[in-house]
């Protein structure tokens, strides 16, 4: 049974986690930390140190690295500062960060929609093919995107944001089509509706709208980061070596109903 048990450690792994400054990526990092690896902070937050330096006060060592993920002229530069923090290795790659922007698709402003698919979708490819090159040299691997129930479905006044998520689907799909004969798994959890800061005020809101929401999740509830940690975990350990190309849902029994 220990044998089997430590399929789960990640000790002597070593992790890249965007947008893990805080909110659900934090959690799932910290995740990762707790599971015994080492961790990088991606963000474009000043608070990112902080939470790096807070992650770090027991375990393995926490690093923090503020970039702007959209700037594609200096992403190799910020990836190679991560790489020259972790000592020129990385094992698993968490890609989470994303923006969000609401608004009818016939006022839906230009600037917004390019920023969103830059950040959400553009850069997830980026720093997958930076990291996967890494990882194709160790033949070993972990890639673990962040969709979102707008990869199987369209929603409403979000035409951007369900535009990425569905990309980021079929990128983690290719991509593993590509590399997991090559050691390195590809896959993407999906989490459901979640309480975070940007969702914390809906009930008072748009209390309908949380009602209906609410009320079509068997689970009646919304989730909350430690309901992605043991996920995020799983994928990212030697226990889910014959699973890639997945786009998992975490959503309380939502997309069943």
């Amino acid at each position: 049974m220990k044998q089997f048990i430590q399929k789960f450690s990640l000790e002597g792994r070593k992790a890249i986690v965007t947008g893990g400054a805080k909110g659900l990526c934090n959690g799932m990092a910290n995740a990762l930390h707790e599971a015994g690896a080492e961790v990088l902070l991606l963000d474009v937050l000043d608070q990112v140190a902080d939470s790096a330096s807070e992650m770090g006060q027991t375990g393995a060592p926490v690093h923090a690295v503020k970039g702007d993920l959209s700037d594609f002229d200096h992403l190799e530069n910020v990836y190679a500062e991560c790489l020259e923090k972790l000592d020129g290795r990385v094992d698993i790659l968490l890609n989470g960060a994303g923006i969000q922007f609401r608004a009818p698709a016939v006022d839906f402003p230009h600037d917004r929609w390019q920023k969103i698919i830059d950040i959400n979708l553009t850069a997830v490819f980026y720093l997958s093919q930076l990291a996967g090159k890494t990882m194709l040299k160790q033949h070993y691997g972990k890639i673990i995107n962040i969709a979102s129930m707008t990869s199987f479905f369209g929603s409403v006044l979000i035409p951007a944001y369900a535009a990425t998520k569905a990309g980021v689907a079929q990128i983690t799909k290719a991509l593993s089509n590509e590399w997991a004969g090559e050691g390195v798994n590809v896959n993407a959890i999906a989490p459901g509706y979640m309480a975070t800061e940007l969702t914390k005020n809906m009930k008072e809101v748009n209390p309908k709208q949380y009602e209906e929401i609410t009320g079509r999740i068997p689970m009646g509830r919304w989730g909350n980061p430690e309901d992605l940690q043991g996920l995020a975990v799983f994928l990212a350990s030697d226990a889910a070596a014959y699973i890639t190309g997945a786009v998992i849902p975490v959503d309380g029994g939502f997309m069943g109903k």
